[in-house]
């Protein structure tokens, strides 16, 4: 990176100070309390915050001498949850007025870390029984990419999770998934059951008719061999579709 002038948190957090002048001392910028305010809320109350100020908190340590609520509300206002914040490509992010590269890649960096502690909330434990937990881990690593994923989930005979492998990336609303490949894949593992899961990119996760037909394709090939699937999750920004919640395996 070049100058203090492309990086947004040096604009703000990094600049020479000035010599002081005597004289009256000068007002205090006024987010400097509401700052104390926000930070005293969140400790004796963390759900008690709203989005934009959870994401303000944020931005507090990224752009440590401005007001961020500009920013937080205009990141907000254009991905629309915090969420779809920390999912959005840093190219996209930068485009918001007052998020500059060093601030995009430090979302994406809180991003990748809130990944990391949603799969160690099912590495290693029986997945059927942390459904809930597979659901968030899944849509806070997939529901805003903006290409098709193929990911599977591959569990042991106790139904715990061996790996996570993302094994094929797409376009925008295409997978090619092999199921020779998948099966291959679950016996180098030893696994005795997977747990099929793609991403929607458009948002809606209603499965298609591709999705079904090869879903059905993988369960063909895998039974003989002693491998359940256990469930298709399609993920979509507005929710996630289970191919076996809805019948349709």
């Amino acid at each position: 990176m070049g100058s203090n002038e492309h990086d947004e948190r040096g604009f703000f957090g990094e600049q020479p100070v000035p010599p002081v002048k005597s004289g009256p001392a000068p007002d205090k910028p006024h987010y400097l309390g509401h700052r104390e305010r926000l930070r005293e809320r969140f400790s004796g109350a963390e759900d008690a915050l709203a989005d934009y100020e959870l994401l303000e908190l944020l931005l507090f340590r990224l752009i440590p001498r401005a007001d961020t609520k500009p920013v937080a509300k205009a990141l907000l206002a254009r991905f629309g949850t915090l969420a779809e914040v920390l999912g959005a490509p840093a190219s996209l992010l930068q485009e918001v007025k007052g998020v500059g590269a060093s601030v995009a890649l430090d979302l994406k960096v809180i991003a990748a870390a809130a990944k990391r502690m949603a799969r160690g909330e099912i590495s290693g434990r029986e997945v059927l029984s942390s459904w809930a937990q597979v659901l968030d881990y899944c849509r806070a690593s997939m529901a805003f990419e903006e290409r098709e994923q193929f990911r599977i989930l591959f569990l042991d005979k106790k139904n715990a999770l061996i790996a996570d492998e993302v094994q094929q990336t797409g376009t925008v609303d295409h997978t090619p998934v092999y199921p020779r490949e998948v099966i291959k894949r679950a016996l180098e593992l030893s696994a005795t059951a997977i747990i099929l899961v793609h991403n929607h990119p458009s948002g809606d996760p209603t499965p298609s008719r591709a999705d079904i037909d090869m879903t059905r394709t993988i369960i063909d090939t895998a039974k003989p061999l002693g491998i359940s699937v256990h469930d298709h999750i399609i993920i979509g920004r507005k929710g996630f579709a289970s191919m076996k919640g809805l019948a349709l395996i």
